[in-house]
């Protein structure tokens, strides 16, 4: 089971930095930056937090940090047209040489769209939208040239040169939805992520297969990963809108082995409630040691 560190774009750059450094270091295997523009908050609430942009910062550590892969969880497709994105990120699995992933999701935070002008339509459309994107980039990442007549994106033999170092780029879709995004995935991506626990990665899992059936797809072509707040050596806070795990070594020892039990295939460990400078550092050592124990 790989192991990643997902550093929060909250922060200065300088610990972005400093985290991934030593994730690289240490034995990790990948980081992950999301794709905010402000913290997510009721519209009119005025944002607490800068928040650094996703695509700057994936250039800036795959030129800094070796080894690891660098990814996105995920870029949200309202913000950015789906042949600039690919060409984003062609360019950044340059820059690293062949380790970028391409994480992906339809888009969904209200004040973002509210604040900057951009249309959040409503779920139908926001899918449908989704997967004529996705139909782009599959186009543009792995063939010569695309053409492609949707009702949101038109493309005339468009070319995105050079192809990503990878062949293919692998294609990470955020989603969570079991009736529809779950099937998407099953169409489209080559690794699925989703916030959870083990109880509730394995259920979703479970409908991704019966949708890969479905769509004729093998189950197994398609990579596993999830996260969820991690404490070390403390107690959990109550009330979060994202689950949490840990508390000690041997309860995140716990955890971790449930999820290698369900068979994930990345730990995706977010940076949010680890502290910082040599406290952060520390932690990150300790949940290193108990998943390749």
């Amino acid at each position: 089971m790989r192991l990643s560190i997902w550093p929060s774009a909250s922060q200065p750059y300088t610990g972005i930095l400093e985290v991934a450094r030593h994730a690289a270091d240490t034995g990790w295997d990948g980081v992950y930056v999301a794709d905010h523009f402000m913290p997510n908050l009721p519209i009119g609430q005025r944002p607490d937090k800068p928040m650094l942009e996703a695509g700057s910062l994936a250039a800036a550590l795959g030129a800094a940090i070796p080894r690891v892969r660098i990814g996105t969880l995920v870029y949200g497709n309202t913000y950015r047209h789906p042949a600039v994105l690919a060409n984003m990120a062609a360019t950044v699995d340059h820059i690293t040489g062949g380790r970028f992933v391409f994480g992906v999701g339809a888009g969904w935070q209200v004040n973002e769209h509210h604040q900057y002008g951009i249309e959040l339509p409503p779920v139908k459309r926001l899918l449908d939208r989704f997967v004529e994107a996705l139909q782009v980039w599959h186009g543009l990442l792995r063939t010569p040239t695309t053409d492609f007549t949707g009702e949101y994106y038109q493309l005339t033999g468009a070319v995105c040169e050079p192809k990503p170092v990878q062949d293919p780029l692998p294609i990470l879709i955020g989603a969570k939805g079991e009736k529809r995004m779950l099937k998407v995935v099953a169409e489209y991506a080559d690794l699925w992520n989703t916030w959870g626990l083990p109880d509730t990665i394995a259920h979703k899992s479970r409908v991704l297969d019966e949708h890969c059936a479905t769509v004729g797809r093998d189950p197994r072509a398609i990579g596993r990963t999830a996260q969820a707040l991690v404490v070390v050596d403390g107690p959990l806070p109550r009330n979060l809108p994202v689950p949490v795990y840990g508390g000690s070594a041997s309860e995140i020892a716990r955890t971790v082995e449930a999820y290698r039990a369900i068979g994930l295939d990345e730990l995706i460990v977010p940076d949010g409630l680890l502290g910082t400078g040599a406290e952060r550092l520390k932690a990150l050592d300790t949940i290193q040691a108990v998943v390749r124990s």
